[in-house]
């Protein structure tokens, strides 16, 4: 949204950003806002927020129905056909949006249709008309998002720290089935240069205050030597400051022991790696041939030396895999949880997101595709209803989590704690948890029930912050 700001600002527009999860009353700031604006545009990811987005067009429509609605981001840009059989969408910008914006803008200004506006289709009528999409630009040659805009006073008041989403870059060359990064940006790396990184991050962190910066990047390492020379500008810069990214452990891996450890020494505090699964069969129905299970432990060794925290992502329930492939993932992350005392886990479902390459398999096992932008609405990280992981299985998969989200906060625990009777006691808490995770026995849970784990196991949705969030898999056991 920042980034669509400075590219209207440069265009002569005066854009007015509402995020509604700072500000309960967004509506009635919408419906102050609407009156003389030349349009409304929504900017999504699949899941809740649609249902947000949904009721805020339609209150657009009902107070300016003459005032054009522009869906973008993800979702739109992957199901663009279907968003426009909505009323309250009259016009969808796909992918890389500011020139195609401002393009929109000018011809809504002047009453010029919008026949041939490269990366935008609309309605002419009930008639959907396609135009071509917009070749995406270098990053660089765009405009600088307008940072200004955000009252950075108000989100801390609201997170309790001053922190701020950025983006050195987009894309990834990776082609995973289940992921949507691969279909939106075409597998292109489009990167800011080392000099813009540093001189922009460490002057937001001088400018406003900042504790953190969480870059957005979907592979932040795609450009390992790139990686490097930003940590040697962030340290040479003197500015002190937290950072995190998102990466593959192959390309951590590429790195050096120095390498890793200079990350740590320009703040570097946590990396989150997309792991996903540990059986090679289940990688390699994921298409995930690059991910090498020995990488994972030395990405975990390496960050431990430089005094990084990681996260490990984990997908369970992708079409093919079987129990014996979860029994392997858990045997061999629960190794890694022991070896390494900075790594935690992200366990999700599998989320089936429009657009990923493997929906024809889906749809022949039975997952009916949402219809509607409100049925997408109802797609969220493991709540997803699977037909092939249903009843007892699901249960069992369920469980299985559930133990070993808790070895690991008693391992954990154990490593902290300065008493060696509380560690002897710890240590013998293990043993049957490890005896369940070894053999897959998850009846009769009572050491979840006893500890209440259902009620506090988390897990981490955002490989950017580590950050725990409730999450269905830990609910129910």
């Amino acid at each position: 949204m920042l980034s669509l700001a400075g590219s209207l600002r440069e265009a002569g527009y005066v854009p007015c950003i509402i995020d509604g999860a700072l500000r309960p009353d967004y509506l009635k700031l919408i419906e102050r806002e609407i009156a003389d604006a030349v349009c409304f545009g929504v900017s999504l990811l699949t899941g809740p927020m649609i249902g947000t987005a949904i009721e805020a067009s339609l209150l657009v429509r009902k107070l300016s129905p003459g005032t054009p609605i522009v869906f973008g981001g993800w979702h739109p840009s992957l199901l663009s056909g279907q968003t426009l059989r909505e009323d309250f969408v009259d016009i969808v910008v796909r992918h890389q949006g500011e020139q195609t914006l401002v393009e929109i803008l000018n011809r809504l200004q002047t009453g010029m249709p919008l026949d041939l506006v490269q990366g935008c289709w609309f309605k002419r009528g009930d008639v959907i008309q396609q135009n071509p999409d917009r070749p995406a630009v270098p990053l660089a040659s765009l405009p600088r998002p307008a940072f200004d805009l955000i009252d950075f006073d108000a989100y801390e008041a609201a997170a309790g720290r001053r922190k701020l989403p950025y983006a050195t870059s987009t894309g990834c060359p990776y082609a995973c089935n289940y992921c949507t990064d691969m279909v939106f940006y075409n597998r292109r790396f489009n990167a800011y240069d080392v000099d813009r990184v540093v001189s922009e991050l460490t002057g937001l962190v001088a400018r406003h205050r900042l504790d953190e910066i969480a870059l957005v990047d979907s592979n932040f390492l795609v450009d390992v030597h790139r990686a490097v020379a930003i940590a040697e500008g962030i340290v040479d810069s003197g500015v002190k400051f937290a950072w995190s990214f998102q990466a593959s452990t192959d390309l951590l891996c590429r790195m050096s022991d120095e390498e890793v450890e200079l990350l740590g020494r320009s703040g570097v505090c946590h990396i989150g790696f997309g792991t996903e699964s540990a059986s090679p069969e289940v990688l390699t129905l994921m298409n995930k041939r690059h991910q090498q299970i020995e990488d994972i432990g030395e990405a975990a060794r390496k960050c431990l030396r430089a005094g990084i925290r990681v996260t490990l992502n984990l997908i369970f329930g992708y079409p093919g895999e079987e129990e014996r492939h979860r029994r392997e993932t858990l045997h061999v992350m629960a190794g890694i949880a022991t070896r390494y005392e900075n790594v935690s886990f992200s366990p999700n479902m599998f989320t089936p997101y429009p657009g990923i390459p493997i929906w024809p398999e889906l749809r022949a096992k039975g997952l009916d595709e949402p219809a509607s932008l409100a049925e997408w609405a109802g797609i969220d990280l493991g709540i997803t209803n699977l037909p092939w992981l249903r009843g007892s299985d699901l249960q069992s998969l369920r469980r299985g989590i559930g133990y070993f989200l808790l070895d690991a906060k008693v391992n954990k625990a154990r490593r902290k704690s300065r008493s060696p009777v509380w560690r002897w006691v710890l240590a013998q808490t293990q043993k049957p948890l490890r005896w369940r995770l070894r053999n897959s026995r998850f009846g009769l849970p009572f050491e979840l029930g006893l500890s209440k784990a259902p009620a506090r196991l988390v897990v981490r949705r955002s490989l950017l912050t580590g950050q725990p969030l409730s999450h269905e898999l830990s609910r129910s056991a």
